[in-house]
């Protein structure tokens, strides 16, 4: 055998090895029975359950705008010296106590779903405080997530404003039980 031969020989059994061992690793590859986990009956669940909050929240938005008007004619005439809008008292006991810590009046990230950067960018709108975002339409609060970037594209801020109406009324305990239900989009 001739230094020329194997050379060749040299290169054309590591290519035939690669070779073989590429078509075996794809075949053994193919032959294991991978299951495909079905979570099309989660999904459907919680789209059913999407749709009845959406339809619960449309339903208190619907309450809320008849309410408004019956809400102002019922305080008496005698009692409004000024323009100015009754202010709601932030009482940070009972917020602690409901929500098992502290909490600091007109902090967006009590709302579930809002953290730090959603907060800021809340703030970047002028939205500071739970009434302000307890009057922001859905519509809004997406347009703010939207002014975030594609990242934040994964959060649906539907309850929101129902939410920061809660902690500026004052309703700890209700929601409270509200976010435990719904923590983080889990049911």
């Amino acid at each position: 055998m001739n230094f020329e031969n194997l050379n060749i020989w040299c290169w054309i059994i590591p290519a035939l090895v690669g070779i073989i061992s590429g078509v075996l690793g794809y075949l053994i590859g193919k032959s294991k029975d991978v299951s495909v986990i079905d979570t099309s009956s989660d999904t459907n669940k919680l789209e059913t359950e999407n749709a009845k909050l959406k339809a619960d929240l449309a339903a208190c938005n619907k309450k809320l705008s008849n309410a408004g008007g019956q809400k102002e004619a019922a305080i008496p005439a005698a009692s409004l010296d000024t323009n100015a809008p009754v202010a709601m008292i932030f009482d940070m006991t009972a917020a602690k106590a409901a929500m098992g810590k502290r909490i600091k009046q007109d902090d967006l990230k009590i709302v579930e779903g809002i953290g730090p950067k959603i907060e800021g960018l809340f703030h970047n709108f002028g939205i500071k405080t739970w009434k302000a975002l307890s009057e922001a339409s859905t519509i809004k609060c997406q347009e703010v997530l939207n002014s975030g970037g594609s990242r934040y594209r994964i959060h649906d801020p539907a309850s929101w404003p129902m939410q920061a109406k809660m902690a500026y009324e004052g309703q700890w305990k209700d929601l409270s039980k509200w976010q435990i239900k719904h923590k983080a989009g889990k049911f």
